[in-house]
């Protein structure tokens, strides 16, 4: 039996560039956005190690709080409203809607799984026109653990009714593939410019430069198992 496919979402399917004129203007450099998503990353990571759990758009908030007070730049209420606003309405990576049709129409089951809330992550993918590819939406808010945590990766499995070695994780982030891996299932990583896999985590058996190559190793396991 083929396994799911579940995919994340910011920077794995949706392409967080589009941000870029925006934290240039608040900050005069498109170097901003990466340290504020780095920082969000971070406090995520926080929040879940120490148990006290924080939604993922409050910690975006508290983020880019944080990114301009290292910037020492002052940031409106509006400014941070077009951020988080921003974060909804992100265009896919132009890899992305080819390579969903493709391992839709070879059968295969596809779910998204993200540490963004599930109103955000419906309005993310809806707005990026791709959220009629998964039959289901899953936020790590509803179990209040974000990934890596394995509570995520076990709560998406259980609502698709497989067996978590039966799901694929396929993500942009290292931490994601080792959060998943760690859980019990298998993974697929999508080697987006400047990111690398994590060498203190077993390797996932599908490795690809972008989402067509990986989904091109997918169909070629799992529409042959």
């Amino acid at each position: 039996m083929p396994r799911v496919i579940v995919f994340d979402v910011n920077e794995t399917l949706l392409d967080m560039r589009a941000l870029d004129p925006l934290f240039t203007r608040i900050f005069g450099g498109v170097s901003a956005r990466q340290a504020w998503f780095s920082q969000a990353l971070q406090s995520a990571f926080v929040t879940t190690i120490t148990g006290e759990y924080v939604n993922f758009t409050k910690i975006w908030a508290t983020a880019l709080e944080m990114t301009a007070a290292r910037h020492g730049t002052p940031l409106s209420a509006d400014d941070c409203d077009a951020v988080i606003d921003g974060m909804r309405a992100l265009p896919p990576h132009a890899d992305v809607p080819a390579a969903l049709e493709r391992l839709r129409s070879a059968g295969l089951r596809l779910a998204a799984l993200t540490n963004s809330t599930e109103e955000v992550a419906l309005a993310q993918l809806t707005n990026a026109g791709i959220a009629h590819f998964f039959e289901n939406i899953f936020s790590a808010d509803i179990v209040r653990r974000l990934k890596p945590a394995p509570e995520p990766y076990e709560y998406a499995a259980n609502r698709l009714h497989v067996p978590i070695r039966r799901m694929r994780m396929v993500a942009a982030h290292a931490w994601d593939i080792a959060g998943a891996l760690r859980a019990g299932c298998t993974a697929a990583f999508v080697a987006r410019p400047g990111t690398v896999l994590d060498p203190l985590v077993p390797r996932p058996d599908i490795i690809g430069t972008d989402m067509a190559e990986v989904v091109n190793h997918i169909v070629a396991i799992e529409c042959s198992s």
